[in-house]
């Protein structure tokens, strides 16, 4: 979990102000900003209302400001408004001095980009759903009663009345199934730098550059982790589970952020990052129903899945509906409370009594760390582990707390176990 197209993105709740008007996007994105806003309390998911200004640093940058604004009013967000430079200037002093203007989206936030899809995960296996993890989807058959035999890379086979095809980056892959697939997923990559906790007071707003047809562009925004970052790039690639960093991009990454903040040009930078987003060759979301072979897809999620998860469950949910009948309502749905990682909210550091800080960079305690190792759906990797605690993602990227961690850990994550069932103290066993 958390591993994928999911596990790297600049953590937006968008508002789908400047989505394609009349897209799949545009509506999945809307539901999905309004329920999130709706349920983020219930699962204790943080919502920062930073508000965002797409900043214009040229003429011809400057002369698309209005078409911005009314592509926003016509997305149905109407408290969208163009401001002049000095304006812009006034609201984010850090801002270069040459901006020509901008357009601010009251509506655009920050939330916590690993503890919502857990939360949605969480909830799945509180109410009786199952997680199958490191069992890859190999082939499939429809039987004569139209009900499907799966079978898993363990070894395994699922039966299932209906299959949805949620499958990421292998999105296309798996559509095999059951047809050749009207869609080829090309994995593009985003690389992202994040700066130390200081530099995220050089900004109020997420600073949003003008969009192209390809992508959003390289956007500045303080984290719900109280970092700043920058990113990410759209660079199309064949591999489908790898996510490098190059240097050369990370210094262009730089470069463009101290262009827009000139006070970033001195400041330390924490880590970088790379994640993967499933695009297409197609400009909206692939979701569709086939009745006839019990089948839902959903593919070509891009960079926008992260704010419009929650309308894409509920726009499949009616399709499923549509297609196959309405799935009982529950009156007893439960509704597991997360853990929260996220700055500015209190954390288990601040409690009298708590455990002992392993981690000083990010101040995570022992107890969230053997927490994430238990419960229904515990951690099944480092990354996870970090993603769940925040642990080993500070300045020191783990230098001083690997080895307290890996003794809290004690063999109970797979990938650090030797085929002998010994626990690697490297974490790299078996691999």
């Amino acid at each position: 979990l958390l591993a994928g197209a999911s596990k790297g993105n600049s953590a937006i709740l968008h508002t789908g102000f400047d989505a394609k008007p009349g897209s799949l996007e545009l509506a999945c994105l809307r539901e999905g900003y309004r329920l999130y806003r709706e349920i983020h309390h219930r699962f204790n998911l943080p919502l920062i209302e930073t508000g965002a200004i797409v900043a214009a640093w040229t003429d011809e940058q400057k002369a698309r400001l209005p078409d911005i604004v009314a592509r926003a009013h016509a997305n149905g967000v109407t408290d969208v408004v163009e401001h002049d430079a000095a304006w812009v200037r006034d609201r984010e002093p850090n801002l270069a001095q040459d901006v020509k203007g901008g357009v601010f989206v009251p509506g655009e936030s920050v939330i916590d980009p690993w503890s919502a899809p857990y939360a949605y995960a969480l909830q799945a296996v509180t109410n009786g759903g199952t997680v199958r993890r490191g069992a890859t989807v190999a082939d499939g058959k429809q039987q004569q009663n139209n009900h499907w035999v799966l079978n898993l890379s363990d070894g395994t086979e699922l039966r299932a009345g209906t299959v949805i095809n949620c499958a990421g980056l292998y999105g296309d892959i798996v559509e095999s199934i059951v047809r050749k697939p009207p869609f080829t997923i090309k994995p593009r990559k985003g690389q992202f730098v994040v700066y130390d906790k200081p530099a995220s007071k050089l900004v109020n707003a997420i600073i949003l550059p003008v969009p192209t047809e390809r992508t959003k562009g390289v956007v500045v925004t303080r984290t719900a982790f109280g970092n700043l970052l920058v990113g990410p790039t759209a660079e199309d690639q064949d591999e489908r589970d790898r996510a490098s960093v190059e240097e050369d991009t990370l210094r262009m990454l730089h470069e463009k952020g101290s262009r827009m903040i000139p006070a970033l040009v001195d400041a330390p930078i924490t880590m970088s990052y790379a994640g993967l987003r499933p695009a297409t060759e197609h400009a909206d979301y692939q979701i569709e129903c086939l009745p006839e072979r019990r089948w839902i897809t959903v593919a070509g999620i891009r960079s926008t899945g992260l704010a419009a998860a929650l309308g894409i469950a509920a726009h499949v949910g009616r399709l499923y509906g549509k297609a196959f009948g309405s799935v009982p309502p529950s009156n007893n749905i439960a509704w597991p409370v997360v853990p929260n990682i996220s700055e500015g909210f209190p954390r288990p550091y601040m409690e009298a009594g708590r455990s002992e800080i392993v981690c000083h960079c990010e101040l995570v305690t022992r107890l969230e760390i053997e927490t994430a190792l238990t419960g229904p759906l515990p951690a099944g990797s480092i990354g996870g582990l970090r993603r769940r605690t925040r642990c080993m993602m500070g300045q020191c990227g783990g230098f001083y707390c690997t080895r307290r961690i890996m003794e809290i850990v004690n063999g109970r994550i797979p990938e650090l176990v030797e085929p002998n069932g010994v626990p690697s103290p490297s974490g790299q066993g078996g691999r």
